[in-house]
């Protein structure tokens, strides 16, 4: 592991290495595609294909292929030896000078256990998956979680067919809203505990540090808004994306979260995010 340490602190020390490591961490538990590695981050193929040969040799970053398609992941395992050996080695085990907290160090804030936790997922339009996603949440466990959703790009109205699947379900429409994510990035903004991509898209994009450092996670699912065909068609489409939002939901809601560490609450929600797309709801 020592003599791996300077060769991984090169490699990333490149920006366009470190971009595509950063994207990958992002959209961490999927595997991405080299065409939309490089479509993202603007990096031609030829030259990307190096970038990644690095990341893959210093075992940062696992490689699959499917089909025709290269894949590439974060190496979690080997990220973490990594970053263990830092504060053991550099850092001399003091992890308390060499990370930043993992709670906010004010007296006033309740602990975990005494209050609701804030949850925000975060989509592209902020039109139906995190617009699903609050609400499922809302329903499944709002006494336990305050729930929001926003947009990077939020489209100024929601999308019928997302806001007749909710009212079939029974959902109150009346309370939701499409939001933009710098609502919950400014002063006043509620502290959150959780914050969680659903599209791809929204993943993909590099956003600021959140306040608090909540623990985060990528659900990625497919788009309904995307569906073509006829209006049965469609419907069946955004009926899906609810039903796989409603198991992940459940699932989350389920996690006894005042009694977990925050390395395994991450590793839950991480797990959360890797179960398939159910096909009915």
């Amino acid at each position: 592991m020592e003599n791996l340490i300077p060769d991984r602190l090169t490699i990333l020390g490149h920006p366009q290495r470190l971009a595509i490591f950063r994207l990958l961490m992002r959209r961490y538990p999927d595997r991405v595609s080299a065409g939309e590695i490089a479509e993202v981050l603007d990096i031609k193929p030829s030259t990307l294909s190096g970038y990644l040969a690095s990341l893959v040799h210093a075992a940062l970053v696992t490689q699959d292929r499917v089909s025709r398609s290269l894949l590439y992941a974060i190496n979690m395992t080997e990220v973490r030896k990594t970053l263990d050996y830092l504060v053991t080695d550099c850092c001399r085990g003091r992890a308390d000078l060499c990370l930043p907290p993992l709670s906010s160090p004010e007296p006033q804030e309740p602990a975990m256990s005494a209050r609701k936790f804030n949850v925000l997922f975060i989509c592209t339009g902020n039109s139906a998956r995190s617009i699903f996603a609050e609400a499922l949440l809302r329903a499944e466990a709002g006494g336990r979680f305050n729930a929001y959703s926003a947009g990077t790009k939020p489209y100024s109205e929601l999308n019928p067919f997302a806001l007749q699947v909710l009212a079939d379900k029974g959902h109150d429409t009346s309370v939701l809203r499409s939001k933009n994510i710098a609502e919950f990035q400014g002063d006043d903004a509620p502290v959150l505990d959780f914050v969680f991509t659903v599209c791809n898209q929204a993943a993909n994009e590099d956003c600021p540090a959140w306040q608090g450092q909540p623990v985060s996670a990528h659900w990625g699912m497919t788009d309904p808004v995307k569906a073509e065909g006829t209006d049965a068609q469609k419907s069946l489409a955004f009926q899906q994306a609810y039903g796989a939002l409603r198991n992940r939901i459940r699932a989350f809601a389920a996690l006894p979260v005042d009694a977990l560490d925050r390395i395994s609450l991450q590793k839950a929600v991480d797990d959360i995010g890797r179960t398939t797309e159910e096909t009915s709801a």
